[in-house]
């Protein structure tokens, strides 16, 4: 079944433009295929197969906000060239750094599609994917990519990694609305009990924006609503924290870039704010926790995550085990390589499915087309692209969910296909 999860890329997309400001059943690809079914090691005769991976890698936003997927991606092709390739063929991966801006980003796109004649994009991970309407028209599939913008809901023969409902017929959404539901809001309510949650902002544009979407949904979903907003300039958290702690919040959320959630953190602890969830989203799912909030561990452990794939630690999940294992000399992990690592593995079952006609743009295009309720073995919610004439108004929906714990790590709270609701679809404008 499909499942609209934008207000959670939402969160996502709202995070960086503030850092920017601040400085089902699936096909799935088995094991056996993976290690290349007895098949013997690419030989430099083979003709590659070549993909190409367009990355912010060195935008405004800082050097590693948006090289998870890439990172992710970049092992599951070294792994897979090293067990057989795809049919005997390597996959030749050309990657471009964007820089963050549009017209860096139509470079990419001219450079990847026209001069290296990539097959697809995968894992795309762009902060102004300016050249999205040029690699539609070119008919080139870009698999897995992050919704970092309105691309994934506006043009066809893009399928971002979480899937879209919308008609994609060169035009946001449906009359230039996305929609999302209120799974998050739900499940603190029904499973924690919360009914008292803070939205914290800042007094610019964007944040507020992202903070007055939140806030409807949690008042969709009966909570009481408390609005903080600080100047971006001299925020005063304390104040915000004293607050919180008055008014005895059940949650906090925020529209508030990664440096203020750590100062916001450690202000709540100075203050002895208790909290059943400070909330995240999939962005800051990495390994960094305990450095990035060292100063604040009493909400260092009240941080929850939600998503919609499988949690990076979850090491006991077979698909999950392999992206580890093969990803084991890496500085930090986070959720975001994770996806990218599923991006990869959905573009290699496409080109198996081809080899025997030629891995070709159209033919893996028409599979990617065809690839309805798509899991990578487990790592996603199932992903479909159902190209709706009317938006929906109400989904069944099912979330991610993973605490922090020192120690620990992230932990994952129940499973994500059976952590599911029954929700509204609020309209947004992106």
């Amino acid at each position: 079944m499909a499942r609209p999860r934008r207000f959670r890329a939402a969160e996502a997309v709202a995070a960086l433009l503030l850092l920017v400001l601040s400085a089902a059943c699936g096909s799935r690809l088995p094991e056996s295929d993976f290690e290349g079914g007895g098949r013997t090691t690419p030989s430099a005769a083979a003709e590659p197969i070549r993909v190409g991976i367009i990355t912010s890698a060195t935008s405004p936003v800082g050097g590693d906000a948006f090289t998870g997927p890439r990172d992710g991606a970049k092992a599951y092709f070294e792994r897979l060239n090293a067990r057989g390739g795809v049919d005997g063929r390597p996959v030749e991966v050309r990657l471009c750094d964007d820089g963050g801006s549009g017209v860096g980003n139509n470079e990419c796109v001219h450079r990847l599609i026209d001069e290296d004649k990539v097959v697809a994009l995968v894992a795309t991970t762009a902060l102004d994917y300016a050249g999205a309407s040029l690699v539609s028209r070119a008919r080139v599939p870009d698999i897995g990519g992050q919704p970092i913008g309105a691309a994934y809901d506006t043009w066809p023969h893009l399928y971002g990694i979480y899937g879209s409902l919308a008609p994609r017929e060169g035009t946001v959404g449906w009359d230039g609305e996305l929609y999302g539901g209120t799974e998050v809001y739900r499940y603190f309510k029904r499973e924690h009990g919360a009914r008292t949650a803070a939205v914290v902002s800042y007094n610019q544009a964007a944040s507020a924006a992202y903070a007055r979407l939140v806030e409807r949904g949690l008042k969709a979903e009966g909570y009481e609503v408390i609005t903080e907003q600080v100047d971006f300039a001299l925020p005063n958290f304390r104040a915000v924290a004293a607050d919180l702690k008055e008014q005895g919040a059940d949650l906090v959320f925020d529209a508030i870039d990664s440096h203020g959630n750590a100062r916001l953190c450690a202000a709540m602890d100075d203050a002895g704010v208790e909290l059943t969830a400070k909330v995240t989203n999939v962005q800051n799912w990495t390994s960094t926790v305990a450095d990035d909030y060292k100063d604040a561990p009493r909400c260092r452990n009240a941080l929850w995550a939600t998503g919609s794939s499988r949690n990076f630690e979850d090491a006991g999940h077979p698909a999950v085990r392999e992206f580890r294992d093969a990803t084991e000399g890496l500085k930090t992990h986070s959720q975001w390589q994770l996806e990218g690592w599923a991006a990869a593995r959905w573009f290699t079952e496409a080109a198996r499915a081809c080899a025997g006609e030629g891995v070709t743009r159209a033919c893996v295009d028409g599979w990617m087309s065809r690839s309805q309720g798509y899991t990578a073995d487990g790592l996603l919610l199932p992903v479909r692209f159902e190209q709706l004439p009317e938006p929906p108004t109400t989904r069944r929906a099912c979330l991610s969910v993973a605490r922090w714990e020192d120690g620990r790590g992230w932990v994952s709270q129940g499973d994500m296909d059976h952590t599911c609701f029954d929700v509204p679809q609020l309209a947004y404008t992106p």
